[in-house]
């Protein structure tokens, strides 16, 4: 079990992994975020430190003290070098969404790292049993599907791929649990896309496409109509901007 003073590394510095970054910082994790490109790197220590949903607006919403702000500010650093991946207690990968992508990183990654590094992607929906299969660790493999602004919501979706072993799944559960999210552990599926959440989420797009459509009535409204009705904090439309680009 990883203590609380655990190394954490994020692969990738966009909307997600500087989010995710931020919020292993305040946990108390000393956390590596890196990223293949400078400006995204810079961007996202702009966005952690002074973002919509940074720790400067925690303070001033009084969610954060200045002390515990400036700490999780110096626990963090941001890096394009992926050796300084190589020994830590659990990494995760949120680059893009696309299969080729995750699993030549994780096959390159296996190659280097620690053998005790646990790793996690934040996939949106790939089978966490095939990208585990890159490596040779499939028993520290699992899914964290975490949940856009990652400041904010407190989804901890993960996926327990055939492999993953118990212990690694207690170890990111417990971790989940100290950075004030609710872990929900699943079962790995590889017949259909999307987890659990994705799988509810998209089977509501598809609906609201076909109301847009069919001429019932256009995005805005039906994402107030969502929001009013069932209290949510975005209308599925909605909800892709700002997974995609960031909740301006």
């Amino acid at each position: 079990m990883i203590n609380k003073n655990c190394k954490i590394g994020v692969a990738g510095a966009g909307v997600m992994g500087s989010g995710i970054a931020q919020v292993m910082a305040l946990s108390g994790c000393e956390v590596v975020c890196r990223d293949l490109n400078e400006e995204i790197l810079t961007a996202a220590a702009i966005s952690v430190d002074s973002g919509r949903f940074g720790v400067k607006s925690a303070v001033e919403r009084g969610k954060l003290t200045d002390e515990e702000a400036n700490n999780a500010l110096a626990r963090l650093h941001f890096t394009t070098d992926l050796n300084n991946l190589n020994d830590l207690d659990l990494i995760i990968e949120a680059i893009p969404e696309r299969f080729d992508l995750k699993v030549s990183f994780w096959k390159e990654l296996d190659k280097t790292t620690s053998d005790r590094t646990i790793f996690a992607s934040n996939s949106s929906g790939f089978p966490i049993s095939a990208l585990a299969a890159a490596t040779e660790r499939p028993d520290r493999f699992i899914g964290w599907h975490w949940a856009s602004p990652a400041p904010v919501m407190k989804l901890a979706e993960i996926v327990k791929g055939r492999e993953t072993s118990q212990e690694t799944v207690d170890t990111v559960v417990s971790l989940a649990e100290s950075a004030g999210k609710s872990p929900v552990v699943i079962t790995d599926s590889d017949t259909n896309w999307g987890y659990v959440t994705n799988r509810v989420y998209f089977a509501m797009l598809k609906e609201a496409t076909s109301v847009v459509n069919e001429g019932i009535a256009d995005r805005d409204q039906i994402d107030q109509l969502m929001t009013d009705c069932f209290r949510w904090p975005s209308g599925p439309f909605g909800m892709t901007r700002g997974a995609t680009s960031g909740w301006k």
